[in-house]
């Protein structure tokens, strides 16, 4: 992915402007055709369907059915729009917890995080810095209150949502790498598996693999739970044990 397709690489001020909505509407000329909302919402529907190297301004553009430059009077370019999509999306996993305590907001947070990283699988390939918007922000500082209610030192607090929040990242990336490669290639994973169905009967040698195997036969890897749910309750099962010591 190039860099123009990650967050953090528009213009800082004009990038904050967009974010907090502090820059102050033109005084004089014909009345906007356009809003921010309605560019950023085209440019996430855009991103949803066909992967974020498709967004250009001048496609965007074609999908709003005005001129490029008329963009410009919005937004600076696409690495500035990054960031203000980002940011739009990520109001969706920001709700309030359903439950008390730290694990359960943590949990919460979590979950609507991957559910939105499903819905726009660009999201996690393309947050590489901070988005410093009020939906990133109202978020972080949610984790950290309900963190500190336990008692950690402050280090350990900030520790302890950054690995949280690291896996839900970490894990929608890999997921949607998996679906990028699979939209480039035009091959599912089913697919890529079927055509090399022999190797099991003329490579695999049950003798030198006997745990695959095992594994295998026992039915293991059709039984297996949520990979996503098994992983952040031992992240979670982790810091309660760091806590209970």
């Amino acid at each position: 992915m190039a860099a123009k397709d990650e967050s953090g690489h528009g213009d800082p001020r004009r990038t904050l402007e967009l974010l907090w909505g502090t820059r102050e509407p033109p005084a004089r000329g014909p009345k906007p055709a356009l809003t921010v909302e309605r560019i950023v919402a085209a440019a996430i529907a855009l991103a949803d369907a066909d992967g974020l190297e498709a967004l250009s301004m001048r496609r965007l553009a074609a999908e709003l059915g005005v001129g490029t430059m008329s963009l410009y009077r919005y937004v600076p370019g696409k690495g500035e729009l990054i960031d203000v999509m980002l940011d739009t999306v990520f109001a969706e996993g920001t709700g309030p917890a359903s439950g008390d305590g730290w694990r359960a907001t943590l949990e919460h947070f979590a979950r609507e995080g991957w559910a939105m990283y499903q819905r726009h699988p660009w999201a996690a390939q393309a947050e590489t810095r901070p988005v410093l918007g009020p939906n990133a922000i109202d978020a972080y500082e949610a984790l950290l209150r309900a963190m500190a209610t336990t008692g950690l030192a402050p280090g350990d607090v900030v520790n302890a949502v950054e690995l949280v929040t690291g896996f839900v990242v970490g894990f929608a990336s890999r997921t949607a790498e998996e679906r990028e490669r699979t939209r480039r290639t035009g091959i599912t994973d089913e697919q890529w598996w079927s055509e090399r169905e022999s190797f099991w009967e003329e490579y695999f040698d049950v003798e030198r693999y006997p745990t695959i195997t095992a594994m295998y036969e026992s039915g293991a890897y059709d039984a297996r739970a949520d990979a996503f749910e098994f992983g952040l309750q031992r992240v979670l099962d982790g810091i309660e044990a760091f806590l209970d010591r």
